[in-house]
């Protein structure tokens, strides 16, 4: 497990520390609550201290107000101009547990690069459809939404908040029905793959994910490429399980930060960092060369 992992799990469990909340089978209510933490962390999860900032902004179009998330948009959006998708793959709670289980020792799947390369628009489409979209146009007579990505497909809220709520309240047991199970099923599904191939749902179906990558090549954090140390020995494109062209396209859109490339660049070649601190540490080495 290297130190990315261990700062996942950290995090996770600081942000996820509200322990009564499982056994009671309720969530935390307390003033963090109003905060949006960057990740896929659910509002509804019984131990999280802050809400989901995808949550937040369709619950607010969605509601009989009817209204721009501004609040909300503006935490994705600071956090996406900081850092990119840093956040994904440092900070997610979901993206922890699909890195967990791609540890488990079997044969690993890659899909193929024409598949691939199509498959990874279909999570901007669940960004426009499912959560801008259907929450503003589709409406009861009471002029109110549903927040249609949390409700059918999310599955980090299925597994942070509607199955530790399942198991311990007897209440919402008694009330679930078959929007429950189609829940269940899709998040046995995204595990399931996940043992064998790279965060599926990182890579194809999360919109906020798509929200911050958008950000990528804009962001503070920056990763780069030293063309003087660079041998092109190919090594960080064959370590990427994200399938970057990390040599042309080092701040790529579906680059999640990870730091493999650059850990295992033979030469050391790749750096990551905040724009100018980077540059200028990149400066010092040549100088001192």
């Amino acid at each position: 497990m290297d130190k990315r992992n261990i700062f996942q799990i950290v995090y996770t469990f600081i942000t996820n520390s509200y322990i009564y909340g499982f056994i009671k089978g309720d969530i935390f209510k307390g003033k963090t609550k109003s905060f949006c933490l960057p990740g896929l962390n659910c509002y509804s999860c019984p131990g999280s201290l802050g809400a989901c900032p995808i949550g937040s902004f369709q619950s607010l179009i969605a509601s009989a107000k009817y209204r721009m998330s501004f609040y909300a948009l503006g935490f994705m959006t600071f956090f996406a101009v900081s850092f990119g998708r840093l956040i994904c793959g440092w900070l997610c709670p979901f993206g922890l547990v699909q890195d967990i289980l791609f540890k488990i020792k079997t044969k690993k799947i890659k899909i193929k690069e024409k598949i691939h390369s199509k498959l990874i628009y279909l999570k901007y489409i669940i960004l426009l459809v499912f959560v801008v979209l259907l929450p503003l146009l589709v409406r009861n007579d009471f002029n109110i939404s549903s927040p249609y990505f949390c409700k059918y497909i999310c599955p980090s809220g299925t597994l942070g908040a509607g199955l530790p709520l399942f198991l311990s309240n007897a209440g919402i047991r008694s009330a679930v029905g078959l929007l429950f199970s189609w829940k269940v099923l899709l998040l046995l599904i995204i595990v399931s793959m996940s043992v064998f191939l790279y965060r599926p749902f990182c890579k194809y179906l999360c919109p906020l994910g798509a929200f911050y990558g958008l950000f990528n090549k804009l962001s503070f954090y920056q990763m780069s490429i030293d063309k003087d140390k660079c041998i092109d020995c190919g090594k960080c494109e064959r370590v990427c399980n994200m399938h970057i062209k990390v040599r042309k396209d080092q701040n790529n859109a579906e680059c999640i930060r990870c730091n493999d490339c650059k850990n295992n660049c033979p030469t050391k070649a790749i750096n990551s960092g905040l724009k100018g601190v980077n540059k200028k540490k990149i400066n010092n080495e040549k100088e001192i060369i």
